[in-house]
């Protein structure tokens, strides 16, 4: 009867430890609530700088970025109230411009606003080689795009908030054009976690059998190295037309 006793002890124990542990350390949750929604565009207040947050665009210059492959920044990027945007002239996805760092357990939040009918990304786990004409033949991309209005049918991987050509949004927390929408991308590890304004959209384990297969059946069966690299720069895309971003902010896990 003692034994049995300590048995159930043991198993209430457990399950109160359980109940009651502390959320993780990265949990996307979490390092959602961290951000501050009613701070000023571009700033980082105290408590963001308190749990790691760095700024990636001040608002003002393209300090901390460059274009990809190339030095300085592509003529088609410009700043425009406060918020880095691209020309509809010259944009290509050889145009993207990317992080002078690279990263490799971090957590990743800006926010962008559309145009009708416009179409961008945000890439990471990019190697930066001139073997590799685009940022996205290594990076896998969080997508930013006006389905609504894109003019032709498009797959359920390509809707906003998808990881393109991989994993459909799981729900679709997008504003229309011309409001101002949260990206958290989260990436722990293999972990990869994609939210739009506060919900979890995308959840994908790299490397996993199912990663493997939908990397290999689809587009991505044309690119070697796709997906190939755990460390990398991260590129805003211009794919030509015109996406404003602000609030570019990082977190190193």
């Amino acid at each position: 009867m003692k034994t049995r006793m300590n048995k159930i002890l043991f198993l209430l124990t457990v399950v109160l430890l359980f109940a009651f542990s502390p959320t993780k350390k990265n949990d996307p949750l979490s390092l959602h609530s961290e951000l501050d929604k009613n701070a000023p565009a571009n700033t980082l207040t105290k408590k963001e700088a308190k749990n790691g947050w760095q700024l990636l665009f001040d608002g003002q210059n393209f300090t901390g970025w460059h274009g990809y492959n190339i030095k300085g920044i592509p003529e088609s990027w410009v700043i425009e109230d406060q918020a880095l945007t691209m020309t509809t002239k010259g944009g290509a996805e050889s145009q993207d411009i990317i992080t002078n760092k690279t990263y490799q357990k971090f957590a990743f939040t800006a926010e962008f606003k559309l145009t009708k009918g416009a179409n961008s990304g945000i890439i990471f786990q990019i190697k930066e080689d001139p073997k590799y004409k685009f940022p996205y033949e290594t990076g896998p991309e969080y997508q930013v795009m006006d389905h609504e209005n894109w003019p032709d049918k498009l797959e359920d991987w390509q809707i906003c908030g998808a990881n393109y050509a991989m994993y459909p949004p799981k729900a679709k927390p997008y504003k229309p054009v011309g409001e101002w929408n949260q990206v958290l991308l989260v990436v722990d590890g293999n972990h990869v976690t994609q939210m739009l304004n506060g919900v979890v959209v995308v959840e994908y384990e790299k490397y996993s059998d199912e990663w493997k297969k939908l990397r290999a059946s689809g587009k991505w069966a044309n690119y070697p190295d796709y997906g190939k690299f755990d460390e990398g720069h991260i590129s805003l895309q211009n794919h030509g037309t015109k996406v404003w971003y602000r609030n570019v902010k990082i977190k190193e896990l």
